[in-house]
Parts: C-alpha cells; structure tokens; sequence
C-alpha cells in the first residue's frame, strides 16, 4: 500500500473494498479499498470529473459497483439495499427539497412513509430538527424563500430525521459564500459531537476539508482510482504525491 495511505485500527461502519466502477468502456476508478470508523468525519475529495459522487452514489445504494463490495453497519448495499437505507440519511447537492412544500413538510416526509406516528409527534420531531440545524423559525417558509445556505442545512435536518447512525453529504459547501461555509463546517462537527453520528462528505472545498475532516481519501482522474488515504493534515505537509501536493498547497502540476 502506498505511504499515502496509512489508516488506523478503530471500528469500521462503512467498508469499500476493490471496488471498481466502469460504464461501458469508460473507466471512473478502479480497486478502491478504505473503510469509515464510527463517528468521524471523513471526507471524498478529487478535482472535476475524478468519481466523487459515484462513489457516494454506490455507498448509499444507488449504483452497484461494477466489481468490488460495499457494506455499510455490516450490510452489503447491492443484497441489503432496504437494510441500508435504514442505516444512512442522504443530503444531496443542491438540497432537493420539495418546492411546494414548506421546510416543515419537506422535514416530516420521511416520517410519513417510514413511521406510524401521528401529526403531532411528526411534527414535533421535524421541528426539532430543525432547530438543531438553526432554522426553528423558518419552519413554514418555502425552499425559495430562504437562501442557499438555509436549504443546505433543511437538507441536512431530514437527513437527520429518522436518527440514522450514518450521514452523507454532497458537495454541502457549494455554492456558498465563505462564511456561510464556514458555519456549516461548524454545524457538521456541531452535530457529530453531540449525535456521536458518522459523517462523509464529498466536497473539493480545501478549507472546509482542513476543517472537519478527521481523515479522506483523494480520487485522481488521471489515475483512474484513490491515490491517498489518511488525515488532511499529514498529506498537505508529507505526500510525495505531487497530484495530493499541489491539491492541499493549491499549487499548479
């Protein structure tokens, strides 16, 4: 295994392994291998076009990997889709709330299909959720009524919904301005500290990744696969890679 992928011993709840991903003739990656430790933050990263969301994609259920194997909390995601999805909450790039509902009804969907509750406990969990992403008084606003930073976090309040042990977060940073961004950094640790939840995020947002990633992995393009494993720190200052290199010290190859 390459220096830049040096992990350590720790219970894992995600585990990806040899895991290749191809359409056609087109290679996204090849045998890629890590796992996820209980309660960190671990981040996706890679320049345009390397397999980022693919590979979320395939983590969360959506798209079987070509070759290789993904479990999540010991479940395979392509045998045990249904057993998985009751692991995991999924924020999506742009949001994708529903338009017509209010960031209440987007909150309480989830607890419509997958529960028996009533209105009321529905509505009382919704709504602490989403005081615990800062937005309780915006609870009857629509998605277009609030900004880009406000829909980011609603994603993140359903995610949280169902109080499942693992989230995933696409590209949450986005289109956001720098402190913006930064207040959703803090939300993320915020919740992972007091949920003892798992958070892995995809994002190519060097700040944001120096600010809550325990460890990542660096997908390459060019390599067709994973060419660094380990905390953000360690292969900004110790990668021979000069790809990882120039990524972390915003260089030119």
């Amino acid at each position: 295994m390459m220096a830049d992928m040096v992990g350590d011993a720790a219970q894992s709840v995600v585990v990806v392994d040899d895991v290749t991903q191809e359409f056609g003739s087109r290679v996204i990656f090849r045998q890629v291998t890590f796992d996820i430790h209980a309660g960190e933050v671990f981040v996706i990263l890679g320049g345009s076009g390397c397999g980022k969301s693919t590979l979320l994609k395939q983590m969360i259920g959506l798209l079987p990997p070509t070759k290789g194997r993904i479990s999540v909390c010991g479940h395979d995601v392509v045998r045990q889709t249904d057993a998985v999805r009751g692991e995991i909450g999924v924020m999506f790039q742009s949001g994708a709330l529903f338009g017509s509902m209010n960031l209440l009804e987007n909150i309480t969907l989830a607890l419509s299909v997958f529960t028996d509750l009533p209105v009321s406990a529905r509505e009382e969990i919704a709504r602490a959720k989403l005081a615990m992403v800062g937005l309780a008084d915006a609870a009857l606003l629509l998605p277009a009524e609030v900004s880009g930073g406000m829909v980011k976090r609603a994603a993140i309040a359903r995610a949280l919904v169902l109080d499942p042990p693992i989230l995933f977060l696409d590209e949450p940073s986005a289109g956001l301005d720098p402190i913006t961004s930064a207040g959703l950094d803090k939300l993320i640790l915020d919740l992972r500290d007091a949920l003892g939840a798992t958070f892995v995020v995809v994002t190519h947002e060097l700040q944001s990744i120096l600010a809550i990633s325990d460890r990542c992995i660096m997908l390459d393009r060019e390599a067709q696969g994973m060419i660094a494993l380990g905390k953000p720190k360690d292969l900004r200052a110790e990668s021979r890679d000069p790809t990882v290199r120039a990524f972390f010290n915003r260089e030119t190859l």
